[in-house]
């Protein structure tokens, strides 16, 4: 299926695709929904579901497959973690070290172990970031190719995103993710019953972001086949 054609530097218009797909995934279609969040709760299901958007199908199929959805899951899962590896170095040598650094108890330790743990969580943030700029092209090749190693193809993806434009990638990266992450602050809020209503817009908050990032992608036109040899 084609799974449109969206400018990223039209983040409005992007946003505006996504949210509809997200909205017709779930609204009026209850016992899907109710799968869905069952399936965030079982997660590999629902990283696998969120695979066959990244696949480019519009509208968002019907959760089918389930063992195959399992299995797609966690490979996704295991890619997300070694995506996440740099961020666990990091955390471990600057915040671990500098909380293992203030337990000695004197001034100068004290003084040196929170600086540790506060440029840990700085670098950490950055490098997150990093990570999720490249970790978003990666996953989209995983959906497509099937490959686990495509998803680390790293020669492909800053291609993919050269191709796409680094301002435009990185604006439209930074504001799906400032959206769906204000979005679930303000749910989790609500008094008494934020926390459950989380994990209630927790399915289509994930599709939205998938059909974004989706979007994203596919904004580079398919490259022309090379003309064929002229006849001897």
């Amino acid at each position: 299926m084609n799974p449109g054609r969206v400018n990223p530097v039209d983040i409005g218009k992007t946003m505006t695709d996504s949210l509809d797909y997200a909205k017709d995934a779930v609204w009026g279609k209850w016992a899907r929904w109710i799968l869905l969040i069952v399936s965030t709760i079982i997660f590999p299901l629902i990283l696998g579901y969120t695979l066959e958007v990244y696949r480019g199908k519009k509208p968002a199929p019907e959760p089918a497959n389930w063992g195959t959805l399992f299995v797609d899951g966690l490979k996704l899962f295991v890619i997300q973690l070694v995506y996440a590896i740099p961020v666990f170095i990091v955390l471990l040598v600057f915040v671990g070290g500098g909380a293992l650094l203030a337990t000695r108890g004197t001034p100068g330790a004290i003084i040196a172990g929170v600086g540790s743990i506060a440029l840990g969580v700085i670098l950490t943030v950055i490098v997150a970031v990093i990570i999720d700029f490249i970790e978003a092209i990666g996953i989209v090749r995983f959906a497509r190719t099937g490959k686990m190693g495509e998803a680390f193809n790293w020669g492909a993806i800053l291609d993919r995103i050269g191709k796409i434009g680094w301002g435009p990638y990185l604006a439209a990266i930074i504001a799906v993710f400032l959206v769906a992450f204000i979005i679930a602050i303000i749910v989790s809020l609500i008094p008494v019953i934020g926390i459950f209503l989380v994990f209630i817009i927790a399915p289509p908050l994930t599709l939205f972001v998938a059909r974004y990032v989706t979007l994203v992608y596919d904004s580079v036109p398919p490259e022309a086949a090379p003309p064929a040899a002229p006849a001897p």
